[in-house]
Formats: C-alpha cells, sequence, structure tokens
C-alpha cells in the first residue's frame, strides 16, 4: 500500500448525519480500535436516545455507550429499546445499547475512597463495552494503606491498572512504585477547600516521582478506559489472541525467541 493509499484510508471516515444536531463517525472503531461514544452531557433525552440507537444499527462490531447521562436518560432507556439488550449504571451515569462483547485480557480498576466510584464504574462500564476484562478493587487510598498491600496480587497480574483518586491525588504514585504494569492515574474532583474541584490531585499525579504514570483528565473514567484498551490491543489485538504480552518469570525474549 502506497502512503497515498494508505492517507486515503484514514481519510474515508464514514459519517452519518443525524437531523441538525449530529455527525457520527460510524468507522472509528475500524479506524482507531475504539468506536464513537454519546457524552451525554447538554444533550437532551430524546438526542441520546436517538444517538444511541443511530450507532447501535449502524455498528455491528459492539454495543453503543453513552456517558455522562442525566437522570432522565437512565430513567427513559429501558424503556425507549424495549426488548433489546440495555445496561444502565446510575453510579456511572452511563447505558449501554447491545450485547457486551467477549473480554479478553484484565484491568483492574482502584479507588481511593468510596467517593471515586461514579468516575470508576464510569472506566468500568467503558471496558466492558469494547470487550476488556476488568476487576473491581474499592477504597483503597493511602489513608489506610494497608488495604491497598491487602490487594496487590490483584493489581500484580492484571495487564494494565487504572487508579481513580481525589483528595491529595497520592495512589497513584504508591501504586505504580509497586507494580511492573501499565498505570493510569484518574484524578477526581473530590476534596475540602484546596482540592480545587481535582485541580490539587491533578497537579500531585502530573508532578509524580514515580516515573512511567500516565495521568488523565479530572473525573476522566471515560478516557483512563480508552487508554487502557488500547494498551490490551497491543497485547491481546481485537481478536483476543495474545500477540506479545508479558512473558513468564524468568524467561527473556531471547529464550522466547528460540523456541
Amino acid at each position: 500500500m502506497t502512503q497515498s493509499e494508505s492517507m486515503n484510508g484514514l481519510l474515508d471516515c464514514q459519517i452519518a448525519r443525524i437531523e441538525d444536531f449530529a455527525r457520527l463517525d460510524t468507522s472509528r472503531r475500524v479506524r482507531t480500535g475504539l468506536p464513537e461514544v454519546v457524552f451525554a452531557q447538554s444533550k437532551t433525552t430524546e438526542q441520546t436516545l436517538r444517538l444511541l440507537t443511530e450507532l447501535y444499527e449502524r455498528d455491528a462490531d459492539g454495543p453503543a455507550l453513552a456517558t455522562r447521562c442525566p437522570d432522565a436518560v437512565l430513567d427513559a432507556a429501558a424503556a425507549h429499546f424495549g426488548d433489546r439488550p440495555v445496561h444502565v449504571d446510575r453510579v456511572a451515569g452511563t447505558v449501554t445499547l447491545g450485547e457486551l462483547p467477549p473480554t479478553r485480557g484484565t484491568v483492574a480498576v482502584l479507588t481511593a475512597g468510596t467517593t471515586d466510584l461514579p468516575v470508576a464504574r464510569e472506566a468500568l462500564a467503558t471496558l466492558a463495552a469494547v470487550g476488556v476484562g476488568t476487576r473491581l478493587v474499592d477504597d483503597v487510598g493511602v489513608a489506610g494503606i494497608g488495604r491497598l498491600f491487602a490487594q496487590l496480587p490483584r493489581l500484580s497480574d492484571a495487564d494494565c491498572v487504572v487508579v481513580v483518586a481525589g483528595m491529595d491525588g497520592a495512589l497513584p504514585s504508591v501504586v505504580t512504585g509497586l507494580v511492573r504494569v501499565p498505570v493510569v492515574a484518574v484524578p477526581t474532583s473530590v476534596g475540602y477547600g484546596v482540592a480545587a474541584g481535582g485541580l490539587a490531585a491533578a497537579a500531585s499525579m502530573l508532578s509524580s516521582c514515580a516515573p512511567g504514570l500516565t495521568v488523565v483528565n479530572i473525573d476522566n473514567g471515560f478516557g483512563a478506559a480508552a487508554h487502557a484498551a488500547r494498551i490490551i490491543d497491543a497485547v491481546y489485538g481485537h481478536n483476543g489472541s495474545l500477540r506479545g504480552g508479558r512473558l513468564p518469570p524468568g524467561q527473556s525474549v531471547d529464550e522466547e525467541g528460540a523456541r
């Protein structure tokens, strides 16, 4: 394939015009491995449900997902979609329309506290929608750090760890210093006064001395999940077959290649 042909393929997006309020990128999953997702905040209930329907009908490779759904959307979803499979997570504020795909890999999602759960569950819902296996490890913040140590075996055998924390945002640095898998940090807008709606946690994570830590935007569970899903795709591919995962302990790359 020539460079020109490759560029034409990238630019050949399939766009679906939806009335006078949206242009759906229905080829995004093919192009990037991640589908277009409906960001429901500030949309009307009718717009969100219409976009979910259009994505579901136009993308046969996976379910349609909406994040940041207000109560009106969460209340209406099940009845609106009738006998179609629909998953509503009121804590996450997400609606997933369609059967969840088989999973590959494992992402462990940690919360520092119970108040971080909405953001963590947004990450979990996103990962489930793109076929990534998950496990939730909740309420293991550094104020009672022994809670974290007891969960280390559940983190070390995951392919990626997403850490959701507000207040001082210290938990991701601690986790990154303890495990050898990729760690993605999500600052949350949880905390008093100078926590400043998550700015203090974000600054702490961005200035971490633990090398290799990736940080996404405040309260962005979706963004953290999207990054983690790309890591899983790099290891397992889209069909779940291992194509470059971690080697068994004590085995080198040369030993693997010699087999």
